[in-house]
């Protein structure tokens, strides 16, 4: 996602999982509003997810719980899946808001272009919660992988915790409340603990 802007150009919706990772970059980088940000950091904390399980799954015969671990990052990884194409799809939905609310009253527009970057900063939120929960368990790995794919956990806790980073814009930048806002109070927490996991995946 980016900042509000006005009529910024947008391309059909296409779905994002059934791409190349070439035609992936050539959608991240081209002129139109999405996808962007957002979609960004959702593939991040889902390659973090990724990383995390393989490590585990590499560390299965020296590592009696290398199984469990490994679903558990199996699942957070099914949760990241969706998110490009959703903070994409819910982003395009604020922004045509604002085309299509421009006969309401001030008010009544105020509120409907509202709710849509409410919704819009939802996506962004849950990339968070994911990267955090994938930061924290990069941290169990890393502790227990062998040796030979240590430094792999330690590069998904650093994606997953810069994931989280950026979620922090994302989230506040859909939001039209105050800073207070209790998603932007959650969003940070979020990331500072997965900053917090990657210092402690970092020492030991």
């Amino acid at each position: 996602m980016l900042a509000i802007e006005d009529n910024p150009p947008m391309a059909s919706p296409r779905q994002y999982l059934d791409l190349t990772l070439e035609e992936w970059l050539a959608e991240l980088s081209g002129t139109t509003i999405v996808p962007a940000g957002g979609s960004g950091l959702a593939v991040a904390a889902a390659m973090a997810a990724a990383l995390v399980g393989k490590v585990a799954r590499v560390s299965k015969d020296s590592w009696p719980a290398a199984a469990g671990i490994a679903a558990q990052a199996d699942a957070l990884l099914a949760r990241a899946r969706p998110l490009a194409q959703l903070d994409a799809d819910a982003y395009r939905s604020a922004l045509e808001a604002r085309e299509s609310t421009a006969g309401l009253t001030v008010d009544r527009r105020d509120w409907e272009i509202g709710r849509a970057y409410a919704a819009a900063a939802e996506p962004p939120l849950e990339i968070a919660r994911i990267a955090a929960d994938v930061a924290e368990l990069a941290v169990e790995v890393a502790d227990q992988a062998e040796a030979r794919v240590r430094a792999d956990a330690l590069a998904a806790a650093e994606l997953a915790a810069a994931a989280a980073r950026g979620a922090v814009a994302m989230v506040a930048v859909n939001l039209t409340a105050t800073a207070d806002d209790a998603r932007v109070a959650e969003v940070t927490q979020l990331a500072l603990a997965a900053g917090d996991a990657v210092r402690r995946a970092s020492t030991s």
